[in-house]
């Protein structure tokens, strides 16, 4: 696959890589921030939208403006997911289902199956882009969240909901295109897209969405292992997935890559065959 960069405003240079920039700002506060910049709040039991039949909760803050970042560094750490300038992780009553998970890329090792799809996808070019939201991506969203995705939390997405998810946000974040080679050099069919968020210790995958004619070739999980190169490539350890959630048509999925770390009460340990294998508790 190619790969190409483009900006629509000076690119900040952590977006390209910068790792040691990353650490030497993360440094301070990998382990710490001051509590007082911080409130949790717990939701209110809702349908949970994996497993039928039961009900979510989730602890969740609001990012602050000035050290955005680090915080989020730190929580992502900790299991935490962000949504705009909401960081979250499940804290539902009687049901721990929802586990993080993380590639550890320097160990994870193509299957053959993985390396075919890689291949399938060798056409498409790579770019990376600011973390503003346009038009043709938000067509692409609503085209893929219809025939994906339909019923779905986010089936109503409107324009600004969308510009709110790429753009309200004061952490380390930027957009990946992909796109099918123009013959006449310009920017080509857009296929997928995929918002990601740089982190001290790794890139961690906020969303991905994909042109559904083109699903054969395995976009979503093409999405992933460019990424596990992207990540190897700018020497981080880490590819954050979100939630591995056990039973759930949408995110069971995630089992299948290996090695695989899940984040326990005693901290992340790498997935055994009997975490893949056990019942629901």
């Amino acid at each position: 696959m190619t790969g190409a960069i483009l900006r629509k405003r000076p690119a900040c240079p952590l977006i390209l890589g910068d790792r040691e920039a990353i650490q030497r700002q993360s440094r301070a506060v990998t382990q710490h921030f001051p509590t007082r910049q911080l409130r949790f709040f717990l939701t209110a039991p809702s349908p949970c939208p994996y497993l039928p039949g039961r009900e979510e909760r989730k602890v969740f803050a609001h990012l602050p403006m000035l050290d955005g970042a680090n915080v989020n560094d730190t929580l992502a750490q900790g299991g935490f997911r962000r949504s705009q300038n909401i960081a979250y992780r499940p804290a539902c009553e009687n049901c721990a289902a929802c586990v993080s998970a993380r590639l550890p890329v320097g160990d994870y090792v193509f299957s053959k199956s993985e390396r075919r799809v890689l291949a399938r996808n060798d056409h498409l070019t790579r770019h990376v882009v600011e973390a503003e939201a346009t038009r043709e991506q938000f067509d692409l969203l609503r085209s893929y969240l219809a025939t994906r995705h339909r019923g779905g939390g986010m089936a109503d997405m409107t324009w600004p909901d969308y510009v709110a998810m790429v753009e309200d946000t004061a952490v380390r974040t930027h957009m990946v295109e992909y796109r099918m080679a123009s013959p006449d050099g310009g920017p080509g069919l857009l296929v997928a897209c995929a918002l990601v968020d740089l982190l001290a210790d790794g890139l961690s995958l906020v969303y991905s969405f994909f042109d559904q004619e083109f699903a054969r070739n395995s976009p979503g999980s093409f999405v992933i292992f460019d990424h596990v190169l992207e990540a190897r490539r700018l020497r981080l350890p880490y590819l954050y997935l979100g939630y591995w959630v056990r039973g759930s048509e949408k995110m069971d999925y995630k089992a299948r890559f290996s090695p695989l770390e899940i984040l326990q009460p005693d901290g992340w340990r790498l997935m055994s065959a009997r975490d893949r294998m056990a019942d629901n508790a």
